[in-house]
Parts: C-alpha cells; structure tokens; sequence
C-alpha cells in the first residue's frame, strides 16, 4: 500500500504506524506481576496474583495442570464521561465480558497449563484511560505481567521453569476514509466503517481474529492489507515485550 494515499490520520502517523508504547513494570507491588503498558493515550494497569488451587469444574473434570482467567473493567474517570461502574449496576457488562474472555483465551495460548500446576492464574486489566485498543493493550500488557509473575515464582522455587511456550500480543486494524489503518485511537475507531483485532503468538500462529463491516462490507484486498499490517505491528510489539522483560 502506498504512503502517497491522500489521508491524513486524526494524529497525523503513518497509516502503518503504532502510537508510542511503553511499559512501567511492578506497578501495583502487591501482585506477583504487574505492568502499566501505556499506549498512545490508552493506560491500563494489568495485575497477575496467584491463587494455589484451580476451579472447581477442573477437579470434578480430573484435569490437571492449572488455569487462567481474566478480569477487565474500566474504571469511572477513564472516558469522557464518566462510566458506571459494573457492581452498581448489579452484573458485568456485555462488552467487559467479552473481553476478558478473549483475555484469557489469549494469555492461555502462550502458556502450557500443565507447567503451571495446580494454580489458578488470576490476570486484572483495569483501564485508567481509554483511547481506543483498550482490549488490545490488555492483552500485550497482560503478557508482560504474566511473564513477570513467572520469574517471580521461579525465584521463589515454586516453579522449575517458566511455562511460557509463546509470546502474544495485540492490535487493531481498521478502514478509515477507504484506507487500511494501524492501531486506532477512539476518533479513528468510531469514524472506521471497519474494524478489526488481532491477536497473534511470536511463531505467526493466530489466536484471534475479529474484523466487522461496521457500516459497510469489505473486499477480499482490504482484509489482506490489514491482516498485513497487523502482522507487521505484532512484530514491533513483541520487540517492545522483549526490550520491557529484559
């Protein structure tokens, strides 16, 4: 795809440019393994804790190993305007269901649940401000934390080694203005007629895959150029994983 498309992005990047990512770890010093990935003007905190027991379905199922799970929420002051709150409301919104599910879907394909033993892997995404890829920068920080955790229990000799097999991250893709887009923030996000996200592992494989036509179809070409730039933006953010774990 050429750059010489006339487009010019809410933010003025590249269409194939991610917003600035950094990565402040140990930021909550009572979980096993913490991070505060900052993501463009997204910030979310992702906490790992450790609970040694599993689910009760795994010891009526006889399965062993371990388990991972995942919570998200947004907190009040993290939008424009402000955002109830799931427990006064009684249940957990439809949205935040989804996304801690696919949170924990993702975060358990780079793991080998057997290495983790009889524990269950508590994984908090808590967005502090959202810009749009909340659910993606939950993601890519959550593996981050995860990674933490596990060198944490290694240090302790409760674990022989780490039982991450792959790493994972996320992105979003999306047509705006008839032009395949890397990363979107929120402006971007809700004037996109598509929208996608992609979470993939450090060997190509894909974990997830979520694209809509939100006010339109699209072509066959546009699907390959975003799932392009999306591969190409995995690979800048597991160099970013790297440099923060190292």
């Amino acid at each position: 795809m050429s750059e010489s498309i006339a487009f010019s992005r809410h933010d003025n990047r590249r269409f194939d440019q991610l917003r600035p990512v950094k990565f402040v770890n140990d930021f909550a010093p009572n979980a096993t393994g913490s991070t505060l990935i900052e993501w463009g003007n997204t910030r979310v905190i992702c906490g790992v804790t450790i609970e040694e027991t599993v689910p009760r379905w795994m010891k009526e199922q006889g399965k062993t190993g371990g388990w991972i799970t995942a919570e998200y929420s947004m907190l009040p002051y993290s939008t424009h305007t402000r955002k109830t709150r799931d427990i006064s409301k009684g249940k957990i919104d439809g949205r935040s269901q989804e996304i801690q599910r696919l949170i924990g879907r993702s975060l358990r394909s780079a793991v080998d649940l057997e290495k983790v033993g009889a524990r269950t892997i508590c994984i908090d995404c808590d967005v502090l401000q959202a810009d749009g890829g909340t659910r993606t920068a939950a993601i890519t920080g959550s593996f981050v934390a995860l990674e933490l955790a596990f060198r944490k229990l290694q240090k302790l000799g409760l674990l022989a080694a780490s039982p991450v097999v792959n790493s994972v991250a996320a992105v979003s893709i999306g047509v705006v203005q008839g032009t395949p887009c890397l990363d979107l923030c929120y402006v971007e996000d809700v004037a996109a007629a598509v929208d996608m996200n992609l979470v993939m592992t450090a060997t190509g494989q894909f974990i997830e895959l979520q694209g809509t036509g939100e006010e339109s179809t699209f072509s066959d070409v546009e699907l390959q150029a975003m799932l392009q730039l999306g591969r190409a933006g995995i690979s800048r953010l597991l160099e970013f994983q790297k440099q923060a774990l190292s």
